[in-house]
C-alpha cells in the first residue's frame, strides 16, 4: 500500500470516528484533498484511492494539472484568495469555490460561468476569529452578502467557509465552528453546507456540523513531492 493510501485510510477513518462520536452520518462529511503544491502524480495516486475531490488555492498551478489530469472525472474546488482578473478562469474550470468574501467577485463569477456548465456552487469565507491578516467578510456584513449572491443567476450559494485562528485547544476549535454553524443557520437560506475543519482540528470540526472538510498535510505529508514554489 501506497503512503498516500495509508494516508487516506487514516483520515477517512478519523472522519468515520468523529462523525460517531457526534452522532453524524459518516456519507454526510466530505473529504476535499488540499493538493496545492502538490503534483499532479500525487492527485493521480489519490483518485486511485477513490478520491474525487480536490481543492486548489493557486489558479496557474491549478490549471496546469486540470490539463495533465483531464481523463481523470475529478472535481475541483477553489479555495484560495480570488482576484478579479482570474474571475473568468475558475468560473470556466471549476465545479465549487469556497472563498468568496466579496460582491463583486461573486458577480464575476455569475457572469463568466459558462451557460453549458451547471451553477458554480459556491460558500462565502467567514473571517471568524476576526484576524487582520486573514481573508473573508465580517460576520456584520454576511447577511446581504448572502442575500446578493444567493440572487446570482450562475450561482449556487451552498453555505459558508471558515479557516479559524490555530489552536490546540479543542474548546478554542469548537467555539469557532460552532460560530461559523450559527452564522449559517441564523441567514434563515436553504443551505447545506460548511467548509471547516483541516488536518489537525477535522473532529471539532464535524462535531459542529462540517460538511466538507479540508485535508492537505495529513494526506500528502508536508509537501515531501518536491513541487515547484506555486505560481500565483
Amino acid at each position: 500500500m501506497s503512503t498516500i493510501a495509508k494516508n487516506i485510510a487514516k483520515v477517512r477513518a478519523r472522519i468515520r470516528e468523529a462523525a460517531q462520536a457526534s452522532g453524524r452520518d459518516f456519507a454526510d462529511i466530505g473529504l476535499l484533498a488540499v493538493s496545492k503544491t502538490q503534483p499532479a502524480e500525487a492527485i493521480r495516486d489519490a483518485f486511485a484511492c477513490g478520491l474525487v475531490d480536490f481543492g486548489e488555492n493557486y489558479l496557474q498551478e491549478a490549471l496546469a494539472k486540470q490539463e495533465v489530469l483531464g481523463d481523470l472525472p475529478l472535481r475541483w474546488h477553489f479555495i484560495g484568495p480570488i482576484q478579479s482578473n482570474k474571475a473568468r478562469a475558475i468560473a470556466e474550470r471549476f465545479d465549487w469555490v469556497h472563498s468568496v468574501e466579496r460582491l463583486k467577485i461573486a458577480e464575476r463569477l455569475s457572469a463568466q460561468r459558462p451557460p453549458h456548465l451547471p451553477p458554480l456552487n459556491v460558500c462565502l469565507q467567514v473571517n471568524v476569529s476576526g484576524e487582520a491578516s486573514k481573508s473573508g467578510c465580517d460576520a456584520a456584513e454576511l447577511p446581504a452578502l448572502a442575500r446578493a449572491v444567493a440572487a446570482l443567476p450562475n450561482l449556487r450559494l451552498r453555505g459558508l467557509m471558515a479557516i479559524p485562528e490555530p489552536s490546540e485547544d479543542p474548546a478554542v476549535q469548537h467555539a469557532a465552528f460552532a460560530r461559523l454553524r450559527a452564522l449559517r443557520d441564523d441567514l434563515g437560506l436553504d443551505l447545506d453546507t460548511l467548509s471547516m475543519g483541516m488536518s489537525h482540528d477535522l473532529e471539532a470540526a464535524i462535531a459542529e456540523g462540517a460538511t466538507w472538510v479540508r485535508i492537505g498535510t495529513a494526506l500528502f505529508g508536508a509537501r515531501d513531492y518536491g513541487a515547484p514554489a506555486p505560481a500565483h
